[in-house]
């Protein structure tokens, strides 16, 4: 009875041992306070343009664009379904905010629209026949 009542104390002391030990913390990491910089940008300065003149998909447009500062300056045009020539003007800035002017000029001819693609009809396939003997 002894030895029975002793392995039981032993245990509790080593549950109790276990559960109040000192746990162990990782050293707080020194923390650096974080500085905010603040860039100082120019202001923007660009130019571009690009123009597309494909025959074979009537894709024909283009487009210039200029900015000083806080002012942009540009114009695209393309050709409409209709056969129209559409031209937009813009400017933009900070005081009027955007501001376009459309015009629309025929061109005397009509865009040749695409050939409408047919897609083939799905074809159906039979499951393969496997002798009996494999599966039986």
């Amino acid at each position: 009875m002894f030895s029975l009542l002793s392995v039981f104390m032993l245990g509790v002391a080593a549950a109790a041992a276990i559960e109040y030990s000192p746990i162990y913390h990782a050293p707080a990491a020194i923390v650096k306070p974080i500085l905010k910089t603040v860039e100082v940008e120019a202001p923007a300065h660009y130019q571009f343009s690009y123009a597309v003149h494909d025959d074979h998909t009537g894709d024909v447009k283009s487009q210039t664009e200029s900015r000083k500062g806080d002012q942009v300056q540009g114009q695209y045009t393309l050709i409409d379904a209709d056969g129209y020539l559409r031209t937009v003007d813009y400017t933009s800035d900070a005081h009027n905010g955007f501001n376009a002017v459309v015009r629309r000029e025929p061109l005397g001819h009509k865009v040749v629209k695409a050939a409408k693609l047919v897609a083939p009809l799905p074809i159906a396939y039979a499951a393969p026949k496997l002798p009996l003997g494999l599966y039986h």
